[in-house]
């Protein structure tokens, strides 16, 4: 199951939380497929509603939607987020680390 930073929630809260977004305004991740990308590339946007397919999740206040290849390839990572000096939101997805009890 994917996993998100304390920072990450706090993120979408607040792009989901913005005065004129309607209730059911979340951000969603979908995948990039196509061109010549060697990498997984991710879109993270402020949508509406959900995809008719999405998987969505309650965070705090807000709401995340993952199209259907996002939440499977998704499914073990972390969600992180940073905030660059001129404000731009850039999310990071990792791997989880194992469970060092095992």
């Amino acid at each position: 199951m994917l996993v998100l930073t304390e920072a990450a929630a706090e993120t979408i809260d607040e792009l989901t939380g913005r005065p004129g977004l309607p209730e059911s305004a979340g951000l969603r991740i979908s995948t990039l497929t196509g061109g010549e990308r060697t990498a997984e590339s991710w879109n993270a946007a402020l949508t509406a509603e959900p995809g008719p397919a999405d998987e969505v999740f309650q965070v705090r206040r807000g709401r995340l939607y993952l199209d259907p290849n996002a939440a499977g390839r998704l499914a073990d990572k972390v969600l992180d987020v940073q905030t660059a000096n001129d404000g731009e939101v850039v999310f990071h997805v990792r791997k989880q680390e194992a469970d060092s009890a095992e």
